[in-house]
């Protein structure tokens, strides 16, 4: 068993450090270059290159282990959110209108914290680690996607990743085992109709009450042809017509999302989402104008890569620390990785005063209490992964 204290104040301190210096210099999906770089620094100062066969900005690093029978790959996403950051904190961002306001800061720092101390240990590191730092995860295109396709995933037996997360206690570690969180796929519908007077209805086509029987229609998709023990969700977010009282505009625009919490429900509900589209614009005289824009699968968590996760929990940290935890409709494209590869996706709390507010949000921060958790998490799925 992994003592609880070998994560000492001094590699503590530093990963604190690190975590701040991403804080305050966040930059969005797939323009993470500065932050590659540091982090790149820090690699090579621990004596790890990194594998220049994936797209930049993501920066991938391999460790030999002792044996390498098994290869173990970790994973740390970079990206922060286009937020103005409130300012009442003790460390802020310094770039206007972007913070790190999903922990993605502390993934990094964690993960670099994690193979700084691998490779001063080296001789206890039997299998073969892979250190992804990945662009792009809060949007498309996806960062996970780009370099499952480039083979990063080559020779892994299993991955893991990690989320500190605000609305689970700090002290608190878990996760759901299989079908953990939703896929997420957009759609952007045009309805093409007939504009007119708005006094005289009968001599146009109104998309605008076109729309009205569409958003009903789609409910329908998850209350009549969705298995009612398969979770999913369809929302209009967006949605644009005339500008005026008395005119009754030629187009209405719609914009949505799709989430399931399987990849057979995700396919169904694009196809009903499209086939009623067309049929029910068609049935008024209008055309449906439907476009899918595919964007992450399901994060589904392996239960033989749940059952190493449980143990390292409860072997390092004790049994009142571990959480089962129910699915969640948020999306991650960490389900890319588990879409190809046994992994698993933990959640490490850090509910506190110092984190209280929702991820996304101005006044979000991290209990940096909360990071030794991750970075002991870390090293544990790299011995017994």
């Amino acid at each position: 068993m992994l003592k609880t204290n070998i994560v000492d104040l001094e590699l503590q301190n530093w990963t604190i450090e690190q975590r701040r210096h991403f804080h305050m210099y966040p930059e969005l999906s797939g323009q993470e270059y500065k932050t590659a770089e540091y982090v790149i620094e820090r690699l090579k100062e621990f004596g790890l290159s990194p594998d220049m066969h994936f797209s930049a900005p993501n920066v991938v690093a391999r460790f030999q282990g002792t044996e390498g029978k098994r290869t173990i790959a970790l994973r740390a996403d970079m990206d922060a959110l286009p937020l103005q950051e409130d300012e009442d904190k003790p460390c802020v961002s310094t770039i206007p209108g972007v913070m790190h306001g999903c922990g993605h800061d502390g993934h990094t720092a964690i993960l670099l914290a994690a193979a700084k101390w691998m490779t001063a240990n080296a001789k206890m590191i039997k299998n073969n680690i892979v250190f992804i730092f990945q662009s792009s995860e809060e949007e498309s295109p996806s960062g996970a996607k780009k370099l499952v396709e480039e083979g990063v995933l080559n020779g892994v037996d299993a991955i893991y990743g990690i989320h500190l997360m605000s609305d689970v206690p700090l002290g608190k570690i878990g996760f759901a085992e299989g079908f953990a969180m939703a896929s997420s796929d957009d759609f952007d519908i045009i309805i093409e109709g007939v504009g007119g007077h708005g006094g005289q209805p009968q001599d146009a086509i109104d998309p605008v009450y076109i729309s009205t029987h569409l958003i009903q229609a789609f409910q329908s998709v998850v209350s009549r042809s969705l298995h009612p023990l398969h979770a999913g969700v369809i929302s209009i977010g967006g949605m644009q017509a005339g500008h005026s009282y008395n005119v009754i505009p030629h187009e209405v625009k719609i914009q949505g999302t799709i989430r399931a919490m399987t990849f057979d429900a995700a396919q169904m509900m694009y196809e009903k989402t499209e086939q009623l589209t067309k049929s029910i614009c068609a049935s008024f005289g209008a055309i449906g104008h439907y476009q899918y824009t595919p964007g992450t699968p399901p994060v589904y968590n392996h239960p033989e890569a749940c059952e190493v996760a449980k143990k390292v929990i409860i072997e390092t940290f004790g049994e009142d620390a571990f959480t089962e935890l129910q699915p969640s409709m948020g999306a991650e494209d960490f389900g890319f990785y588990v879409k190809e590869k046994i992994g698993a996706f933990i959640n490490v709390g850090m509910k506190s005063e110092i984190s209280q507010y929702p991820h996304h949000h101005p006044k979000f921060d991290i209990d940096e209490a909360a990071l030794p958790a991750g970075i002991k998490l870390m090293i544990q799925f790299a011995l017994k992964g």
